[in-house]
């Protein structure tokens, strides 16, 4: 079994998050100066200022808080792509992504977020999804539950929202990053939703799975930082989630895509509906 990830781990782990927010993140919204925006890999790709400072204190602050763990930061991984092979065999790693949703940072836009999870030998135990612009934490822990908590410190349990037709369901399809022909496959049948969208932010997007105000995600870029954190309170919240082809998704994953569902059979269902091309 895991070492256990208490709540006071947990609770550190949401100060560490809220602190590099108010200290490298919001002072630099809108006020990107000249060069603090870049591209990586396309133009859709972009890195902050921000995400590079709030990444360094966030990381400083985990191996001070946490000694001998291991931190996969996005923009570390993006200079030494070894450490993603750290992850699975590590007695407690933290994934961190700085600024979730950098695109939409990056654009002024007040829908990003900051995301840890902690993982202890290739098992979640432990997420956080912070909403810096509210101060609102979607946290959970493996087995505890997944709640959120508001800036006064009003806690609210998490619950994913019970299946229904397609034609009442509410989706975040993130389809971009597939490849043709399942691109077009699921970019089609995305009409069968009654809602269908995307935030261009993964943090947010679980964050409304998992409080039952959407019913499915569906991604398919799998990097560690972006759905640890959320795949850990979604299930906490009730939800069921599998790799395209069924298998169980885990942090070492970075390929096969992911479907979130309120439950496994309607899993099945939307697995049907959206990867099957439509006759």
């Amino acid at each position: 079994m895991p070492t256990a990830f208490s709540r006071d781990d947990l609770a550190a782990l949401v100060a560490i998050l809220k602190d590099a927010a108010r200290a490298e993140i919001l002072p630099r919204f809108r006020r990107l100066g000249a060069g603090g925006i870049r591209q990586k890999s396309s133009a859709l790709d972009l890195v902050t200022d921000a995400d590079e400072a709030a990444e360094r204190r966030i990381t400083a602050a985990l191996t001070a808080r946490f000694p001998g763990c291991v931190v996969v930061g996005e923009e570390a991984t993006e200079q030494d792509r070894s450490l993603l092979g750290r992850i699975a065999d590590a007695e407690l790693a933290f994934v961190v992504d700085p600024v979730d949703g950098t695109w939409n940072f990056a654009a002024g836009l007040p829908l990003f977020a900051v995301m840890a999870a902690a993982i202890v030998k290739g098992e979640i135990v432990g997420a956080v999804i912070l909403d810096p612009i509210i101060d609102s934490v979607s946290v959970a822990l493996r087995d505890g539950g997944a709640w959120t908590e508001s800036a006064d410190g009003v806690r609210e349990p998490l619950k994913v929202a019970p299946a229904g037709p397609l034609a009442e369901m509410v989706a975040a399809l993130s389809f971009s990053w597939l490849a043709d022909p399942l691109r077009t496959t699921v970019a089609r049948n995305a009409a069968k939703f009654g809602a269908c969208g995307a935030y261009r932010c993964a943090g947010h997007e679980y964050r409304l799975v998992a409080s039952g105000r959407a019913h499915t995600l569906l991604f398919a870029k799998l990097m560690p930082w972006d759905h640890a954190p959320g795949w850990l309170i979604h299930r906490e919240a009730g939800g069921y989630s599998a790799r395209f082809d069924g298998s169980p998704y885990l942090p070492s994953h970075t390929d096969g895509g992911l479907l979130l569902a309120p439950d496994a059979a309607s899993w099945q269902i939307l697995a049907r509906e959206l990867l099957v091309p439509t006759a």
